[in-house]
């Protein structure tokens, strides 16, 4: 019982936190579909605390998600017994493991390349016009390639748990 009660826990977070990681990927493709090299503009001081509020929630949740997403695969196939299988991409769990694989280097350009720049672009941190211009593309390039690579990682996922004997 304790085991089907974990399980279905985490996979309830895992699809929670899928959708929120990737659905924010997607949301910004469809809102900006070309790379255009502008900076979101500075509020009026009147709702500058509003919009900076909104603007850190809003890509807090994007990435913890990852983390969420992360954690939760990882612990389904740890309590399953098939982690160290799916990481070294053996047998029926080699599909999952490049999904795995997959995710990692996704939250990986997130948290190490996406973020360090959108603090600068949104004027979380301090950094020169040019150098948040800089981050824009920076930004732009990181998010496209998170975007791209959660349509394999999605495709590996949902085999690797569905369809496995098929490889």
């Amino acid at each position: 019982m304790n085991f089907f009660v974990a399980d279905v826990g985490a996979r309830y977070l895992h699809v929670l936190g899928v959708i929120v990681w990737i659905g924010h990927n997607w949301a910004n493709v469809i809102s900006r579909p070309r790379y255009h090299r502008v900076l979101p503009a500075d509020p009026p001081d009147a709702i500058r605390a509003v919009f900076m509020a909104a603007a850190r929630r809003e890509h807090g949740f994007f990435r913890y998600a990852s983390l969420v997403v992360l954690s939760s695969g990882l612990f389904m196939l740890w309590n399953r017994g098939m982690l160290g299988a799916a990481l070294r991409l053996q047998g029926v769990a080699a599909p999952i493991g490049i999904g795995i694989w997959l995710g990692l280097i996704m939250a990986a350009n997130l948290w190490f390349v996406l973020w360090p720049h959108q603090k600068k672009v949104l004027g979380f941190m301090p950094a020169p016009l040019e150098e948040r211009l800089r981050c824009t593309r920076i930004t732009f390039l990181s998010s496209r390639t998170n975007t791209i690579l959660s349509i394999p990682t999605l495709f590996f996922m949902i085999v690797g748990a569905h369809g496995a004997t098929l490889f």
